[in-house]
């Protein structure tokens, strides 16, 4: 669009401008003629009669001087705002050679040259002398430069319509896609029900759209029934399994030998072992669901719960188990029963890999816009490439492979700390152990 004013306004301005000098120069022509027949008379007779009055009157009428030399360059009527020049000597030299002078062509506003004019005194084709106007240009100037800033104008409102309408058309046709960007994000941040308005903008902007939000349902609807699927065939296994314990149970009395007694002991592990599994992928089903409220809770005193629930354990195992955190309360915002089952399974991990004799540190802290807990054990800790795979489902590190666990805890509490907005890390501590610490956002 400015290329195009451009184009369109420069040869306009320049007719414009041509067209300020062409009148300009008309009308001091036409005064100088006036003047050159009334000062026909006075070079013939040698006497000025009322050639004088009409040049001062000129002259203080518009502020426009004016002379009246004869063919030798003597002045004969000189009025008081008249000015020599290098201009005015070729125009002198121009008239009385017999041609009119208008001296420059265009009057610029960037010229500072007077406007200067000359005609002939002719008596029969004889040249008796001559007329010379000279002007100032400042009023010409300013008549250019108002065109030229009406242009200016016009041609700013022209590319101010063009902008807004340029704006409001990319607004339309790109607001299904700016919408389509939050949206993605709002599904990837873990709000599956987010859908984008598939009535704004262009038809294929608008199918866009629509895909979009028949991928989003049926990506939601594999996903929901993938779940469903865990949480349903987790809960349907319970009862059998219940079932099946129980008459493992009952078989207890009647065996006799001590080699079967040991595998009836070793079948009531296996179902309870199937059991912890059975839970845990109940828990993780629940809470991979992500539309759970979130509420408000204190971190410390859920923290001081979750020690005091733990130290029989502890004691059992000789493992030294301390709570060490702020005295004030700690508010967090979490989905419910985050923070409950995060500290059971990293306590749980603690005292079961810490060695007899070795302490668990449980710590509470508020800072950085929300609360951070912290669980230090002094165990066995883990290589740098274990803490990558530490939350993948089922996974155990080697050494572990033969102790009681499902391989599910250290992922639902990465899942339950996703929910809630937070955050875990885990890392070796600076001696011997592990460091894992959770990051909730203040309530």
């Amino acid at each position: 669009m400015v290329l195009v004013l451009v184009a369109l306004e420069t040869p306009l301005a320049v007719t414009l401008a041509n067209r300020e000098s062409d009148r300009v120069h008309a009308d001091r022509l036409a005064d100088a003629t006036r003047f050159a027949s009334l000062a026909g008379p006075a070079l013939r007779d040698g006497s000025v009669g009322p050639l004088d009055t009409e040049l001062d009157s000129y002259d203080a009428l518009y502020g426009i001087g004016a002379a009246v030399v004869d063919r030798d360059r003597s002045r004969l009527v000189v009025s008081t705002g008249y000015q020599d020049g290098s201009e005015t000597e070729d125009a002198l030299r121009t008239a009385l050679a017999g041609q009119q002078f208008t001296g420059t062509a265009v009057v610029w506003p960037w010229t500072p040259d007077p406007i200067v004019v000359a005609v002939p005194i002719n008596d029969g084709g004889e040249v008796l002398g001559a007329v010379v106007i000279n002007s100032p240009g400042d009023q010409s100037r300013r008549n250019v430069i108002n065109w030229w800033l009406l242009l200016a104008a016009i041609g700013l409102l022209a590319v101010s319509a063009c902008l807004l309408t340029a704006f409001g058309l990319a607004g339309w046709v790109l607001r299904p896609v700016t919408e389509l960007d939050a949206v993605t994000h709002e599904i990837a941040e873990g709000d599956g029900s987010a859908r984008v308005q598939h009535r704004l903008g262009p038809p294929e902007l608008r199918r866009l759209a629509a895909s979009f939000n028949n991928m989003a349902d049926a990506v939601s609807d594999v996903m929901e029934r993938q779940r469903a699927f865990v949480a349903h065939a987790s809960h349907q296994l319970r009862n059998p399994l219940t079932a099946l314990r129980l008459r493992v149970e009952e078989l207890g009395p009647s065996i006799t030998d001590p080699e079967g007694g040991t595998e009836h002991r070793l079948a009531l592990e296996e179902t309870d072992r199937l059991a912890q599994v059975l839970d845990a992928l109940l828990t993780l089903a629940r809470a991979e669901r992500r539309q759970n409220r979130l509420v408000t809770v204190d971190a410390a005193e859920v923290a001081a719960s979750r020690v005091a629930a733990w130290q029989p354990l502890a004691r059992h195992r000789g493992i030294g188990l301390t709570l060490a955190g702020v005295a004030q309360r700690a508010y967090a915002s979490t989905v419910p029963t985050a923070i409950d089952q995060s500290l059971d399974a990293l306590i749980d991990n603690a005292v079961k890999f810490s060695d007899p004799g070795g302490a668990v540190t449980v710590a509470v802290r508020r800072g950085g816009g929300g609360v951070t807990l912290e669980v230090r054990d002094h165990g066995r800790g883990m290589t740098l490439d274990q803490l990558g795979q530490a939350t993948e489902r089922f996974w155990r590190a080697p050494e572990a492979q033969n102790m009681e666990g499902a391989g599910l805890g250290l992922t639902i509490v990465a899942v339950l700390v996703d929910a809630s907005g937070g955050r875990l890390s885990m890392r070796q501590a600076p001696s011997r152990g592990l460091v894992a610490e959770l990051w909730f956002p203040s309530g």
